[in-house]
């Protein structure tokens, strides 16, 4: 059945370039994964609160290596894409920003992020979210970006307002988390916002 609208971006259009390298412009690095991540990646999940707020464990550096090539190989397959985020001065690793849900022809994704122990308080999830929609929006085309997490989780709720994420309302027992299902928080940008 012919769609009666053209795709808000072509599909193609992130698989046929190499992943890009996004400065956040004030001292961090959003770079495409790569293998020697793994060590400091497995050492990120054994962080107390990453268990608290994000549904997966890393076990082992070579889980985390598993992890880093299928995050490699999703860009080519337009659906997620992810990058480290690293201190511009030394490519220590301060966390993770992703698009992921990607629909090009409906212009859409949801962005996810997390950060390192020592990075938190010092507005890296912000400042990598921020870059990371300006890319999305300015140099990919997409419409609208997502952004949700457990209503208890109140400092991705800051994270996602500072990065000028509107509230648009909960989800109500949406997220299956380790010690039960959270309601969820829904934010969103839109292009021009």
């Amino acid at each position: 059945m012919p769609s009666l609208t053209q795709p808000v971006v072509p599909a193609g259009t992130l698989a046929r370039t190499p992943q890009p390298t996004l400065p956040t412009g004030d001292g961090l690095l959003l770079r495409p994964w790569q293998a020697q991540d793994a060590p400091a990646v497995h050492a990120a999940f054994q962080d107390p609160l990453m268990h608290q707020w994000h549904i997966r464990s890393c076990d082992s550096e070579e889980e985390a290596a598993g992890w880093i090539g299928q995050w490699q190989r999703e860009w080519r397959g337009e659906r997620q894409a992810q990058w480290a985020v690293v201190a511009a001065d030394g490519d220590e690793l301060l966390g993770r920003v992703a698009l992921r849900d990607i629909v090009l022809g409906d212009g859409v994704a949801e962005v996810a992020y997390w950060t390192v122990a020592r990075a938190r308080g010092r507005g890296v999830a912000v400042r990598a979210t921020t870059a990371l929609s300006r890319w999305a929006f300015e140099e990919v085309g997409l419409h609208r970006l997502e952004l949700s997490h457990a209503t208890a989780n109140q400092a991705s709720c800051r994270v996602a307002v500072k990065a000028g994420f509107a509230p648009e309302g909960t989800k109500r027992s949406a997220l299956l988390h380790p010690d039960g299902w959270h309601d969820v928080h829904l934010h969103a940008r839109v292009r021009g916002d």
